[in-house]
């Protein structure tokens, strides 16, 4: 039984049919009009139209980047996409004659990872996707958290630092603001700024120009054995075990899943969130620490995980 996955991005729309081990059987693009809905939502319908005159399918499942109701039905608010309020599983279905169910783009990745991923033996799980931002999704006792309104999992814009980093929510001290990708990019610029002799190495890299620091430029030079690129991720990495230790005070996740393009530092980063979670971690000394893993979906994981949700992969 296969169904339609969509993973809505910024710039591109990618859609799979994906069959019930969450395999691609085949695959189609779109360029995302990020500021016209209505144009954006017939592109999704012609990504559908093209898989489906191969391909028998039973329903589509959308990944959306924003707020999504807790009914998978509404984007209630989307940053970077023109949705307010926008019922976009409905105007969907009235284009494709399918059954649509919307999810948060971080909810359907994270419940690719827990599906058909390195959780798939586990029954609670936190996932954290570390890119430009901080993403996050939630799973107890098999099931996808999402809260009385479809908001749960914003582990980004939990306080860690009181009055702390400016964040683009409104808010100060967020998580994200301490864990993602423009994190790192921010305190690595502001070293090499400040003429931290460490970071002078990355500053050459970048042709002297701090502005041209980048993460994968940090994650190059850490990878190459970089003093000073290498404290730069495990600083990322130590803020992401002590955020982890907060959440697991709450949840106490059996597995602990890391995705993103910071990722790709590996141990790197995942190492100081390990040594950090373990001495943050209330009761460290007399429970089982989660261990921390990095996803294996990669970019197909939105899409993955939007056609299992919308086969009704996770119960309500």
């Amino acid at each position: 039984m296969l169904a339609i996955g969509v993973d809505i991005g910024g710039t591109k729309i990618a859609a799979g049919a994906v069959d019930e081990q969450g395999r691609i059987v085949a695959s189609a693009t779109r360029r995302t009009p990020a500021q016209d809905p209505d144009l954006l939502e017939q592109a999704v319908a012609d990504a559908v139209r093209e898989l489906r005159e191969h391909h028998p399918v039973v329903a589509v499942g959308i990944g959306a980047a924003g707020f999504v109701d807790a009914d998978r039905r509404t984007v209630v608010f989307a940053a970077n996409l023109a949705w307010r309020d926008r019922p976009l599983a409905a105007n969907v279905e009235a284009l494709v004659d399918l059954p649509v169910v919307v999810e948060n783009d971080a909810n359907a990745a994270g419940w690719a990872e827990f599906r058909f991923g390195p959780a798939a033996d586990a029954e609670n799980m936190l996932m954290l996707t570390v890119g430009t931002g901080l993403g996050g999704a939630l799973v107890l006792d098999g099931k996808l958290i999402r809260g009385a309104g479809g908001f749960a999992g914003e582990l980004a814009h939990m306080t860690i630092v009181p009055d702390g980093q400016w964040c683009g929510c409104g808010n100060r001290g967020c998580l994200e603001q301490y864990t993602s990708g423009s994190a790192l990019v921010r305190s690595a610029r502001a070293g090499a700024i400040g003429g931290d002799p460490l970071l002078a190495p990355l500053l050459a890299a970048a042709g002297g120009d701090p502005a041209a620091i980048d993460g994968p430029l940090v994650t190059r030079l850490a990878q190459e054995g970089d003093e000073g690129a290498r404290r730069e991720i495990a600083g990322i990495g130590a803020w992401l075990g002590r955020g982890s230790a907060s959440i697991a005070a709450l949840l106490d996740p059996e597995i602990i899943v890391v995705g993103g393009g910071v990722i790709a530092a590996g141990d790197l980063l995942l190492d100081p969130a390990r040594d950090a979670y373990a001495r943050s971690l209330t009761a460290r000394t007399h429970r089982v620490l989660a261990p921390f893993v990095p996803a294996s979906m990669g970019n197909e994981a939105g899409m993955i995980g939007a056609a299992d949700l919308a086969r009704g992969g996770s119960s309500d």
